[in-house]
C-alpha cells in the first residue's frame, strides 16, 4: 500500500536519518554515538506518495525486509532495535 511521502521521510528523521537535499532528498543514518553508517535511501522532490515498487527498494537501501521497513517508519521498530538489526547484519 502506498505511503505519503512526507510521513515516511518524518519517520525516517524520528529513527536517526539525517536529510541531504539535492536532485532528491537523501537520508543518510547515523548511529545513537554520531557515527555515519553506509546506509542511505532517498525520496523523489516530485511524488506525494511512495508506491509499494519504491518503499521495497527503500527497505532494501536501509537493509531491512519491507515489512521491517514499514515499522520503522510508522514507529513500532524503535531506533535501537534497527540500529541492533544493522550491527548483526554487519552494517555499523
Amino acid at each position: 500500500m502506498p505511503r505519503e511521502r512526507r510521513d515516511v521521510e518524518a519517520g525516517l528523521l524520528c529513527k536517526g536519518f539525517q536529510q541531504r537535499e539535492g536532485d532528491h532528498h537523501y537520508f543518510i543514518y547515523f548511529t545513537e554515538e554520531g557515527q555515519k553508517s553506509r546506509v542511505v535511501t532517498k525520496t523523489s522532490h516530485s511524488m506525494k506518495e511512495i508506491p509499494d515498487v519504491l518503499l521495497c527498494q527503500m527497505a532494501r537501501q536501509c537493509r531491512l525486509t519491507k515489512a521491517l521497513f514499514l515499522g520503522l517508519v510508522d514507529c513500532p521498530l524503535n531506533r535501537g532495535d534497527y540500529e541492533r538489526l544493522l550491527d548483526q547484519g554487519g552494517q555499523l
